[in-house]
């Protein structure tokens, strides 16, 4: 069996590639969404995913990786939105998107590192359905805390939200390789 770290590696080298090449494509034009925005585009990768897993049929020929790499990428990019804040134009070139992706990758890894030791692996037993789930609820969290403009009383923030989604696709798609 592969380490950890070589598989999560390996997932984030595609997801990245992805990045890299949807900023070739596309410029920095998610700069000018705002968090609810990126939520609620994460929201409805999550939804896709879950109706994947419960439909018998299935209309559009993409997978569910897709889709966790979508998640990926978005909550990587609502991270970098929070960092920065909303531009009113695209104002990232390719070397300054990738080295916030990247800074964002760094933090999220050294959090899952923490958290398979903690928790010994337990991912590993998980269904992917559940990794689903779980995404799904943190996205309800998120908007709920959106709703609060931001504001907790006990919970942790957006940012440990966001840095849960990374970690959980990343694991369903540990899993569905």
């Amino acid at each position: 069996m592969k380490s950890t770290h070589k598989e999560y590696n390996e997932i984030v080298f595609q997801c990245r590639t992805l990045f890299t090449k949807k900023m070739t494509d596309y410029g920095a034009a998610w700069r000018v969404l705002r968090l609810p925005s990126l939520t609620d585009q994460i929201f409805i990768k999550a939804q896709r995913i879950r109706s994947l897993q419960t439909n018998t049929t299935q209309r559009v020929d993409e997978g569910q990786d897709v889709e966790f790499i979508g998640i990926i990428n978005y909550s990587v990019m609502a991270l970098i939105q929070i960092q920065k804040g909303v531009a009113n134009q695209p104002d990232l070139n390719l070397k300054s998107a990738l080295d916030l992706y990247d800074r964002q990758l760094n933090i999220i890894f050294k959090l899952m590192i923490d958290k398979n030791h903690d928790y010994d692996e337990a991912w590993r037993d998980m269904r992917v359905s559940s990794l689903t789930d779980l995404i799904l609820q943190k996205l309800l969290r998120v908007k709920q805390i959106e709703e609060n403009k931001g504001k907790t009383i006990v919970s942790e923030g957006i940012e440990a939200n966001y840095h849960d989604m990374v970690n959980y696709s990343i694991f369903a798609l540990i899993h569905l390789k």
